[in-house]
This record gives C-alpha cells, structure tokens and sequence, in this order.
C-alpha cells in the first residue's frame, strides 16, 4: 500500500525546505540541540496555530520526537505508577499499551456520539477515583469521533474544576474533511490544567518524528521529565519544519492532504456500504484515517481465524479497550489509496465477514 501523507508537491518544496535549513545551521551542525526545542519552529508553530485561533506562547512549547513521547512525558510529569487514568472507551490501542507499561490503571469513559459520557467523567473527578485523563479530542482513533465545542469547553472546565490534569492528543486536530478546523480543549483552558500533544506524523509525515507539548501549569515537571529522556530532536529536520511552515508550503500541504481524505472517506464508505450487509454499521467521520465497523452477530473466534488465514491488515476492536466491548467491531485505516490490491484485501474482509455472521 502507498500512503497518501505526503504527495509530490511538498516532497519537493520539503527538499528545498532541507537545504535552506542545512545553510542556516552553519556551526552549529556540531553542536547539541535544544532540548526544548528550536526557538524558530517554536515561533513557527505558534503563528501558524494562532491563526486557527488558538494563541500559544512559543516559550511555552516544548519540541519532542512525535505525539507519543510527548504523551508518555506528559503522564511522567504528572502522574505515578499505580494511579488511575481516564480514557474514552474504545481508545487507540497505543495509548492502552503505552499506560500499561507505565504502570497505570485504566479507566474507562464511554464514547457518544459528540464526545465521551462527560457526566461518568465528572461522578470520578468528585470521587477522586482518577489521577489524570488521556483523550484524543477530535477525529477519535478508532471511531472518528470529534467532540463538540461544547464538550471540548466542560473538559476543560472539569479539568480546572477538579485540578486534575488531562492530557489532550491531538494528532488529527488538522485532518478535517472540510477547511474547517476544529479548535482543541485546550483553547477553554484557564488555569493550565490541559496538557496539550500534537505532531506531524498524520499532517505531514510520520518519519520526522517530530511533535510538541504545551504542558501548562506542569511545565517545568514536563521539561525535566523529557529532558531525562530525550536529549533533543535532530535539529535540521526541526529547522526544515520550520521553514516549511514559515513559507506557507505546510498549509497548503493540509489542504490537499484534507482534500484527500474526503476522497478516500467517500470511496471506502461507497465500496463497503455496496459489499456488505445493511445491518453492519459504518461509522460516518468529519476527520481523520479511519472508519469503525460494527457487525452486529459476529463470531469473533471464526473471524480471528479468517483473517489471520488471509493475511488481512485490520485492527480488531478487542484490541482498543481492556474490557470485552468491542467483540464485534473492527478499524479500517482509509488512509492509503484505493487500489486494486487494497480493493483485494476489502474483499477478503468483506467475504470473512459474511462467514463470521
């Protein structure tokens, strides 16, 4: 499969990007990073967020190796091993790895159709049953969901109400199927009880590793914690980033990167809603790479063996929560081309789905 990241038109402006950026270093091609992060990209960040409508001081940033680290630096700065942490259910399978070698507890939070249910949220904010919350705001991983403004605006509210922190992953914030973008939780943050991650890994490309962290009133843990474990991010990609936003290339790469997606979104939707039962739901994202299958009867165990029998690359929905919700739902990622071969491997699918049902 080719994946559609990145097309021809940014690889050659990024190349262009890569060699303004290798004349800036000059001396410093022998010195150590910040381990902050560059000033330049940082600035270039907040310009280019600020016109969103999110404003953030670039002294506040701190540059990492993608969203994850970000997060991982996050829950270090301000949680322990054995506390309790709250996540939407179903949740991306990473973050579910990610806190159980961590040693944290999960908690699960029901997903709706505009968010998570804020109200079992907030019964364990009032018992202090959570220490923290892990939530991917918009265009969820694996449903596709996006929160509200107005849920995005009582998250935060809780968070400051209850000083407990919450860490928003917002990777997707700027895969919208329209030329909208939603604004993120930490927009209606007062107080900097908001921790906020993001990359370009699903924007631009996942290859750079680069992403940041706006850890609020966790700052100063959040910087020593990350500088424990990371002692910088490679400062011509940070540069090259930098430049590449800076000369408005990035913007116009998320446009057609966006433009894409709803292409794909469409074609997908189209090919399995023509190949499979009506009685299996599909969901309908606003965002983001993929869809979320529910297929009501499922035999999971016949299904397992199906698909690992023809090699198919699925995620199953056991997989995105620790409790046994999900046996009859699965994630298809849309975010590669529709060709001939990934029109063979939905096939596979579509023909183990009928004999699992």
């Amino acid at each position: 499969m080719s994946s559609t990241n990145i097309d021809e038109a940014a690889l050659n402006e990024l190349g262009r990007s890569f060699r303004r950026a290798s004349k800036r270093l000059g001396h410093r091609l022998n010195q150590y990073p910040d381990t902050q992060g560059e000033h330049s990209l940082r600035s270039a960040l907040s310009v280019h967020f600020s016109k969103l409508g999110l404003h953030i001081n670039p002294d506040e940033l701190v540059i990492t190796s993608g969203c994850m680290p970000s997060i991982k630096a996050a829950l270090e700065s301000c949680t322990r091993e054995g506390d309790a942490i709250a996540i939407s259910s179903p949740c991306f399978s990473g973050i579910l790895d990610l806190l159980g070698r961590m040693g944290r507890k999960i908690v699960e939070i029901p997903s709706l159709d505009d968010g998570i249910d804020l109200l079992q949220l907030e019964d364990h904010l009032k018992q202090g049953t959570i220490k923290a919350g892990v939530f991917c705001t918009s265009h969820m991983n694996p449903q596709g969901i996006t929160m509200s403004a107005q849920q995005k605006q009582k998250l935060a509210e809780l968070a400051n109400q209850y000083q407990t922190p919450v860490i928003e992953d917002d990777v997707y914030l700027e895969l919208s199927y329209s030329e909208h973008t939603p604004l993120p939780a930490k927009y209606y943050d007062q107080s900097g009880y908001i921790l906020w991650c993001g990359s370009v890994s699903k924007s631009l490309s996942p290859s750079y590793r680069l992403g940041w962290c706006l850890p609020g009133r966790y700052t100063e843990d959040y910087r020593a914690q990350h500088t424990a474990s990371c002692f910088g991010v490679s400062l011509p990609i940070q540069l090259t980033i930098a430049d590449f936003i800076e000369s408005g290339h990035y913007a116009k790469q998320l446009k057609r990167r966006r433009q894409k997606l709803l292409l794909l979104r469409q074609a997908y939707l189209s090919y399995l809603s023509n190949h499979l039962s009506d009685k299996v739901k599909i969901s309908q994202p606003q965002g983001g790479m993929v869809l979320w299958l529910q297929i009501p009867g499922l035999n999971l165990e016949c299904f397992k063996v199906l698909i690992e029998e023809s090699s198919i690359d699925i995620r199953l929905g056991h997989l995105f929560s620790t409790l046994a919700l999900y046996d009859d739902c699965l994630r298809v990622n849309i975010g590669f081309e529709l060709t001939e071969k990934v029109r063979a491997e939905l096939d596979k699918l579509i023909a183990a789905i009928a004999q699992s049902t």
